[in-house]
């Protein structure tokens, strides 16, 4: 078996620190008020205290263990819940949603009170800045078992990452990641659903939600958005 607290420290080992950390935090240091809505272990909220910044920082996330890993630093609030569970206060001047979170909201019903939920934690002009894999990329062709890999984690234990593709349908993606030994025995296996819109998909809801888009990047380094974009990154404001 495989603890909730040890995959929760395996994440942080197969998720460094990247490109798409570079630009959440460029914004999280201009806003003296941040929402991390799905903020997992809570590294990015780690990294803008240490960057300096001395405003309020918010961590809201529905899973316990990664939240128990991310309260390692007391200078941060730390809130287990969703995002339609995140307003209705309009108090935060940013809202980020890193690590394709918005992928986690399946159904129309789940965009919308997620996002409602985000709009209401805003105050008027408030940003909310997330990215999504781009579905013309069709990212999902990769999480296969031929493509498994070998990582060891925090204690030194090797292990074996094998992701497998049950269904795509209506662009939903459901998948399993299995932690396994080297020896492919399963230790814990967790199964997902990923949704993945494009700009039109992602702009109505957005729209619906009182949000107005400011840009849309096609990149982490906020080159265009382009046909070949493999993700799509945006840039709202709540009206």
């Amino acid at each position: 078996m495989y603890s909730d607290a040890d995959a929760a420290a395996l994440y942080d080992l197969l998720n460094p620190w990247g490109p798409s950390d570079d630009l959440y935090l460029s914004f999280v240091l201009d806003a003296p008020s941040v929402l991390d809505v799905g903020c997992g272990t809570g590294v990015l909220l780690h990294r803008a205290r240490e960057a300096g910044h001395t405003g309020r920082l918010c961590g809201l996330d529905p899973d316990a263990a990664a939240l128990e890993r991310a309260r390692r630093r007391s200078d941060i609030e730390w809130v287990e819940g969703t995002a339609a569970e995140a307003g209705p206060k309009a108090e935060f001047e940013l809202a980020v949603m890193a690590s394709n979170v918005f992928q986690v909201f399946v159904t129309d019903e789940q965009v919308r009170t997620s996002l409602a939920g985000v709009r209401a934690a805003l105050a008027a002009g408030g940003r909310l800045v997330f990215g999504t894999r781009h579905p013309q990329a069709r990212a999902w062709e990769e999480w296969n078992p031929a493509d498994s890999f070998d990582v060891v984690d925090h204690t030194g234990r090797p292990l074996r990452m094998i992701y497998h593709v049950e269904s795509v349908e209506g662009g939903v993606v459901t998948f399993t990641e299995t932690t396994a030994t080297r020896e492919d025995e399963p230790l814990r296996s967790d199964r997902a659903s990923l949704r993945f819109l494009g700009p039109d998909g992602i702009e109505a809801f957005l729209a619906e939600a009182g949000f107005e888009v400011e840009q849309y990047y096609g990149d982490w380094a906020r080159g265009p958005l382009t046909d070949a974009s493999k993700v799509i990154v945006v840039v709202a404001r709540a009206v």
